[in-house]
This record gives structure tokens, sequence and C-alpha cells, in this order.
């Protein structure tokens, strides 16, 4: 499976579960490929928008809060603002766009996404808990999908913790580890490049033939 498939196959449980939250009980297999293509376009963009302003910003990868609010001002989500231009003319912030976010994030109409997803929600939204500890949809799933309840099941994938790096022994020879063999095949090479230099250098003077005698 390639990583374009394998990304889409995991970003349409979230979608199936925003149209449920949304009142939808049932969706067509083409409207659902529609809607989670358009949601991994837009998840790209912002995070490529968000890397772009932290690299100019801050000449660093890693983004800040303000990173992520100019990417969210950037792809359209904070509606009605005023640019970062016209902010700084009118010496004023305009909180407009970000307020009716955090708004919508925190009321009513994604109670549902929030509870689905393991948030912390407003006031009477309806916890999940197990064992105390929130648990989110996915890790639901992984543990209905896994018959012992271990992570080790999805170790070294993109759905649970790196696998360490572990070398790798080789039976036979003098050398014991991929690194070791990669070291003497440089030295080969030097010592094989070395000695064709001296053969080149032997095979011109020999050309040169006699030293000159006077006549």
């Amino acid at each position: 499976m390639s990583s374009n498939a394998l990304h889409d196959s995991l970003l349409r449980p979230p979608i199936l579960h925003i149209l449920r939250a949304a009142g939808f009980n049932a969706t067509r297999p083409a409207a659902l490929d529609t809607l989670v293509d358009l949601a991994s376009r837009y998840i790209v963009l912002l995070a490529s928008q968000t890397a772009s302003h932290a690299f100019s910003n801050h000449n660093d990868v890693v983004p800040t809060v303000i990173d992520v609010r100019m990417a969210l001002q950037d792809v359209g989500a904070l509606r009605p603002q005023l640019g970062i231009m016209e902010e700084q003319s009118r010496n004023e912030e305009d909180t407009r766009g970000m307020d009716a976010f955090l708004k919508w994030m925190t009321g009513d109409e994604s109670r549902e996404i929030r509870r689905i997803a393991g948030m912390v929600g407003s006031e009477g939204d309806v916890d999940v808990e197990v064992g105390g500890e929130r648990e989110d949809f996915l890790t639901a799933l992984k543990k209905k999908h896994s018959k012992t309840g271990e992570e080790s099941r999805f170790q070294g994938t993109v759905l649970g913790k790196g696998a360490d790096i572990k070398p790798i022994r080789l039976e036979g020879g003098h050398t014991e580890s991929i690194e070791g063999w990669e070291a003497q095949l440089r030295d080969r090479k030097q010592v094989v490049k070395s000695q064709a230099s001296r053969k080149s250098s032997s095979a011109l003077l020999s050309s040169l033939g006699s030293p000159l005698t006077d006549a």
C-alpha cells in the first residue's frame, strides 16, 4: 500500500465520524472519497503554510501558536479577519475571526466531534473515559482490532511507536555489522584506487624511455 493510500485510509474514519456528528447516517463511497481528498488537501495546505510562516518568522521549522494562527488565516479558517498589513495600518488587532473559530470549537456545533475525538468538552458534554483516562476513537479502534490490547502489534508503523534501531549482525567473516562492512568496502576502494594510480604512474615513466644522453 502506498503512503497516499494509507493516509487516505486513516483519514476516512474521522471524516465518517464528522459526518455522523453533523447528522448524516449514510453516505455514498464517491462522496466520502471526495470529502477525504478535500480534507487531505486542506491539511497539507495548512501544514505547509504553518511551516512557511515558522521559517519566515523565526528561521525554524518548529511552529509556534502565532505561526498556526497566520496559517489558519491564510487558508480562510478565520473569518471575518483583517490582514496583517491592515492591522498594522490601523494599529489594532482584529480578533473577530479567532473569536468565531474558538466559539465554534467549544460550542454545541462541534460537541459531538469533540466527544468522539476524546477532547475535553464544555460543561454537559459526555466524556469517554477508560480507567480514569480519556480515550480517543483511534486508540479504541486499535484496541478493538488487537486481541491482546498491546501496542506491540503497531510498533514500527504509523499507528504505533517508532521501533528502536538495532544493529544487524553479519554471520561469518571478520565484520559483524553493516557499518563495519561499509567501512571495509570503502577501504578496499581506496586501496584499488591507490594501486591503479601507481600503475598509471609506472606506465607513464616507462613510455618516456631511457634517460637522454649527450650526442
